[in-house]
């Protein structure tokens, strides 16, 4: 599943591939639970094993795209 994030005044948008286990309902929770808090810090982990992690003030969107999603290029798994 991709997830993009908009951050203020930055040029260009985060952008996260997460595991296919993760659904939408999961991501879109935890996303919600730390944009509630004043002060806190989004950590997401992508298929990888790499940890991202945006301060919630900074976020101006998020875009949760679907698990099933077609790959094209070279880095298509």
């Amino acid at each position: 599943m991709d997830v993009r994030i908009g951050i203020i005044q930055a040029p260009r948008e985060l952008s996260i591939d997460l595991p296919d286990e993760i659904t939408q309902e999961e991501i879109l929770a935890t996303i919600e639970a730390e944009l509630a808090k004043p002060d806190g810090l989004l950590w997401l982990t992508d298929r990888r094993g790499a940890k991202v992690g945006v301060p919630t003030a900074r976020i101006a969107y998020v875009e949760i795209g679907s698990t099933d999603t077609r790959r094209v290029g070279f880095g298509a798994a």
